[in-house]
């Protein structure tokens, strides 16, 4: 919720090579799908996955679509192949996302073509039993691990789920390249750490062991499925004009009542999605993961306003402060704010509360597996995952009602002078 004025947002990646059938505009989850995650601890770890649920429910709200998490620690593909008819189908799922590849081969320990058999015969098991079922499916590489990205390059791990991934596309199924995209964040991330001196500040995508995630990590992972999954990085754009006033141009919204002139210009968006926010200081992280390039391109530009700086409300919230030049070529306002405190806009608000009702969703869900497995003998089992599913449904209820899009009264007002 930083503001976008800040500079830790100017880098600019590129990823390449991402999508398999889609294209670059079109997102591949649909009205009415159900989403399974499907793999090891990473997966279960149920980071990456919520964020590719809240990007979705803010970015379609029209589209209703459905998250489960199978995520399951020390799982491989052929675990995951075992377990399709409980942990996939049994919920109905239109859309797989596979993630595996690690424990596949022991950490590196079993990185032999014994165990890389048994991995490419899961994945094109995997495959053939969701066209089967006509559930689409995405074979993703697996995480990267902490190892030094240019030998990881060329390493048994990258080589063995690009054969995976072959599988797939093979078949006209989808393929997400997890390792080659996180890995230009790490390298990123490794050029910041070398110039910071103490090594607990040094920035990483890993815990300790240098295979599982941190929040960083999972964040990069799941910008690194978004974009695989086709997810376009504009929110939608408009453009005013304060002198007529008049409107210029909206994309991905509808603008009305244009009023005013450059001492106080108004005016109505109603926005067919809204951009993901996470919370406060979430911004932060745009230093390592181009979040804003890459899918939250929330843009407001105003022409004709003489120099100075303005003040920009929308729903009585302030944004901040801009100069005029900056307004007249655009400012992304998608996590503007001006107290790094409290949200911008209302949609900052959303999604930051958004967050909290798929943080509840999904321990719902996670109480509801540890009863059956945990307490199967329990005597009140069937009625307690009656509640969880009801409960569940509420939640999911809340989800959609939060994101409804819903218009934004906008004020454009020269800024109050700063104190000396």
């Amino acid at each position: 919720m930083l503001s976008m004025r800040l500079p830790l947002v100017s880098v600019v990646f590129v990823f390449v090579g991402l999508l398999p059938r889609i294209g670059w505009a079109e997102y591949a989850l649909r009205d009415g799908d159900t989403v399974v995650f499907l793999g090891d601890s990473i997966t279960a770890a149920r980071t990456y996955g919520k964020i590719v649920e809240n990007y979705t429910l803010l970015r379609f709200p029209g589209r209703k679509v459905r998250f489960v998490n199978s995520g399951w620690g020390g799982d491989t593909a052929a675990g995951g192949l075992k377990r399709l008819e409980r942990d996939v189908f049994a919920h109905g799922a239109t859309v797989l996302v596979v993630a595996y590849g690690v424990n596949d081969i022991g950490w590196g320990l079993k990185a032999d073509d014994e165990h890389k058999k048994i991995y490419l015969d899961a994945v094109r098991g995997i495959v053939e039993r969701c066209k089967a079922r006509s559930v689409r499916v995405f074979i993703c590489s697996a995480a990267i691990t902490a190892e030094d990205p240019d030998k990881a390059e060329a390493g048994f791990l990258q080589r063995m789920c690009d054969e995976g991934m072959a599988i797939a596309r093979d078949s006209g199924e989808g393929a997400i390249d997890i390792q080659r995209a996180m890995r230009k964040i790490q390298r990123h991330v490794r050029s910041i750490a070398e110039q910071i001196r103490d090594a607990k500040d040094k920035p990483t995508l890993h815990a300790a062991d240098g295979v599982h995630l941190n929040d960083l990590g999972q964040l990069a992972m799941a910008f690194a499925i978004l974009k695989g999954l086709g997810a376009p990085a504009e929110v939608s754009s408009v453009t005013v004009d304060a002198r007529k006033p008049a409107l210029v141009e909206a994309n991905g919204c509808r603008v009305s009542d244009v009023t005013g002139d450059a001492r106080r210009l108004e005016f109505d968006r109603l926005d067919e999605g809204l951009p993901i926010n996470f919370g406060t200081f979430g911004a932060l992280q745009f230093r390592f993961i181009p979040i804003p390039e890459g899918l939250n391109r929330y843009m407001l530009a105003v022409k004709g306003l003489p120099e100075g700086r303005y003040e920009v409300l929308a729903d009585g919230r302030s944004l901040g402060a801009f100069p005029a030049d900056q307004l007249e070529s655009g400012v992304n306002i998608a996590s503007a704010t001006a107290d790094g405190w409290e949200p911008g806009g209302p949609w900052d608000a959303q999604a930051s509360l958004l967050i909290r009702l798929t943080d509840a969703r999904s321990e719902i869900a996670l109480a509801r597996w540890f009863t059956g497995h945990y307490l199967p003998g329990y005597p009140e089992k069937d009625a307690q995952q009656k509640s969880y599913d009801e409960a569940n449904a509420q939640v999911e209820g809340l989800q959609r009602s939060l994101v409804k899009p819903r218009p934004f009264h906008f004020i454009v007002r020269p800024a109050e002078p700063k104190p000396h």
